[in-house]
C-alpha cells in the first residue's frame, strides 16, 4: 500500500473516531453534556489521538528500522568476490539500491524471477535502467543483481507488513479508546497528558538530532585520524589533497580563510545592521518603520546562491577594476573581500532585526529619566539605551558570526576554491584581494563526485565538519552566556 494512502486511512479513521467518541460520551450521559466529566470534544480527541499516536509512532519507527535491517541483511549476503580492490562494500550496496529501485520502476516481474543471469541479460538490463533514468557507474554484476532482487523482495514484504501492523495499531487504539469512553472517563486529563507527551517527544527529537549529528561526524572523524596524523591536520600549514596517497590535509589554511572572510563580513554587517536598528527603533516614525523594517528583512529571505551570483557578476569585477588593479593588489574578481562584502550584506538583517528587538526591550522609563536629567536623544542612545542593550547586541553579533562561518555558496562563487598558502608570506595572507576558501567549501568538494569513504581525502570532510561544529557551538554558547550573564532584568 502506498504510504500516502496509509496515512490518509489513519487520518480518516481518527476523524471517524472523533465523531463516534464524542457521540458515545454524550449518549452515556443521557444527552446532558453537563453530566460529563470533560467537555464532549475531549472525548472525541481522546479517541482520535489514540488512533493517531500508536499508528504514526509505529510507522516512523518502522520506516527508520526497516532500511537498516534490509541493508544489513543484504550486505551480509554479498560475497567478498563481488567487491573489487578499488571499491568498498558500501559503494557496492549503493549500486544494489539503485538497481533495486530500477527494478521497481521497470515493474517487470520477469526481472525478479529466478532465471539465468548471463552477460547479455545484465547488459540489456543496464540499458533498460538507463532509459528509465537510473544511472549506474559500472556494469551490473550477477552478484549485484541477485542482491538487488533480494533487496526489492525484502522491501516489498516489509512495506506489506508495515501497512498491516500500522492499521492494526490504529484499529486497536480506536477500539480500546472507544470502549473506555463514558461520562465518568477523565478525557481532559488523558488528552492533556497525551499532548504533553507529544511535546516532550518533539523536544527530544531536536536534542537527539543534534546528538546524532555529533556522533555521525565523530565516528568518521575517528576513522580519519586513524589513517592520518592529527598533528598534521591541526598544526600543518598546507592543504593539498592527493588521492594517490601523498596528501597534506591541514585545517589551518582553511580556517584562516574562514575567519578572514567572516571578519570582513562582520565589518560590513555589524555597523550597518546596528545603525539601522538604532534608527528604526529610536528615530524612525511608525510609517517609515513599517516600510523599512520589512524591506531590510527581505534580505534574509534571498537564497544564498543569488548572493553568490551577485558577488560573481557585480561585486567581484567592480572591486577588481576600481581597487585591486589600480593598487596592484590582484587581478582576479574572486577574492576574500568580494565574498566578505556580499556575505556582510546577507547578514545585515540578522544583526538589524535582533538588535532592533533588543533595543525596543529597553524600558521607556530609562529614556524618560535620561531626558529628565537634560540629556539629548543622541546622548540617551549612547549612554543609556545601547549600554542597556549591549549584552543582547553582542549575542546577536556572535550568532551572525556563526552564520558567516557556515556559509558556502557565496564563498564558492565570490572567493574561489583555493586554500590560503602560508608559504607565500604574510603579505598574501592578509591581502583582501587574494582568492581563498573556507572549511565548508572543502567539505563539499571532498564529498562531491565518486568518493571512496575509506580514504583520508574523503574522511577529512568529517574532521573538518566536527571542527567547524565545535567552533560554531562555542560561539553560540558564548553568545548565550553573555546574554544571560549581563542582561538587565526590568520590571
Amino acid at each position: 500500500m502506498p504510504l500516502i494512502w496509509l496515512i490518509a486511512i489513519i487520518l480518516v479513521l481518527a476523524a471517524v473516531g472523533f465523531v463516534m467518541g464524542r457521540s458515545r460520551a454524550v449518549a452515556s450521559a443521557g444527552g446532558d453534556a453537563r453530566v460529563l466529566h470533560s467537555l464532549p470534544s475531549y472525548y472525541g480527541w481522546n479517541v482520535a489521538l489514540t488512533v493517531i499516536t500508536p499508528a504514526f509512532g509505529l510507522l516512523v519507527l518502522w520506516l527508520l528500522v526497516q532500511p537498516l535491517w534490509i541493508e544489513s541483511r543484504v550486505s551480509s549476503q554479498l560475497p567478498d568476490s563481488a567487491i573489487s580492490d578499488t571499491s568498498t562494500r558500501g559503494l557496492v550496496m549503493s549500486d544494489v539500491r539503485r538497481v533495486s529501485e530500477g527494478l521497481e520502476a521497470l515493474d517487470a516481474p520477469l526481472l525478479a524471477s529466478e532465471r539465468a543471469v548471463d552477460e547479455a541479460f545484465l547488459s540489456d538490463l543496464r540499458n533498460r535502467l538507463g532509459a528509465a533514468g537510473v544511472a549506474l557507474g559500472s556494469d551490473i554484476s550477477p552478484e549485484v543483481f541477485v542482491a538487488a532482487r533480494s533487496y526489492r523482495s525484502l522491501s516489498s514484504w516489509g512495506e506489506t507488513l508495515m501497512s498491516v501492523a500500522v492499521l492494526l495499531a490504529a484499529l486497536g487504539g480506536f477500539g480500546v479508546s472507544y470502549l473506555v469512553t463514558n461520562k465518568d472517563f477523565r478525557a481532559r486529563n488523558t488528552v492533556e497528558r497525551g499532548i504533553l507527551t507529544v511535546l516532550i517527544l518533539a523536544a527530544s527529537i531536536a536534542i537527539l538530532t543534534t546528538v546524532g549529528l555529533v556522533f555521525s561526524m565523530l565516528f568518521e572523524a575517528r576513522n580519519f585520524f586513524a589513517a592520518h596524523s592529527w598533528q598534521d591536520f591541526f598544526f600543518g600549514t598546507k592543504w593539498a589533497p592527493d588521492f594517490r596517497g601523498n596528501s597534506e590535509l591541514a585545517i589551518l589554511p582553511l580556517l584562516w580563510g574562514t575567519l578572514y572572510i567572516s571578519f570582513i563580513a562582520l565589518l560590513v554587517a555589524v555597523p550597518v545592521g546596528l545603525f539601522a536598528a538604532i534608527y528604526l527603533s529610536e528615530y524612525a516614525t511608525s510609517r517609515v518603520r513599517s516600510v523599512a523594517k520589512p524591506a531590510i528583512e527581505v534580505l534574509a529571505g534571498i537564497p544564498t546562491i543569488v548572493y553568490g551570483l551577485f558577488a560573481l557578476i557585480t561585486v567581484g569585477p567592480m572591486l577588481r577594476d576600481y581597487f585591486a588593479l589600480p593598487l596592484g593588489l590582484g587581478q582576479s574578481s574572486s577574492s576574500v573581500l568580494t565574498a566578505g562584502v556580499v556575505m556582510g550584506i546577507m547578514l545585515i538583517p540578522f544583526v538589524s532585526s535582533l538588535s532592533d528587538d533588543i533595543i525596543n526591550a529597553v524600558p521607556q522609563a530609562m529614556r524618560d529619566g535620561s531626558y529628565g536629567l537634560g540629556a539629548t536623544q543622541s546622548e540617551t542612545i549612547r549612554q543609556v539605551v545601547v549600554p542597556a542593550a549591549l549584552p543582547g547586541i553582542v549575542g546577536a553579533i556572535l550568532l551572525a558570526a556563526s552564520r558567516a562561518i557556515g556559509e558556502t555558496m557565496i564563498v564558492v562563487l565570490g572567493a574561489g576554491a583555493a586554500a590560503a598558502q602560508f608559504d607565500r608570506g604574510l603579505g598574501e595572507l592578509v591581502n583582501p584581494f587574494e582568492a581563498m576558501t573556507t572549511v565548508t567549501v572543502k567539505i563539499v568538494s571532498q564529498l562531491t563526485g565518486d568518493t571512496d569513504f575509506s580514504s583520508p581525502e574523503t574522511l577529512v570532510a568529517f574532521a573538518l565538519g566536527l571542527s567547524l561544529f565545535t567552533i560554531t557551538l562555542g560561539l553560540n554558547v558564548l553568545a548565550l552566556w553573555i546574554v544571560r550573564r549581563y542582561r538587565e532584568q526590568y520590571e
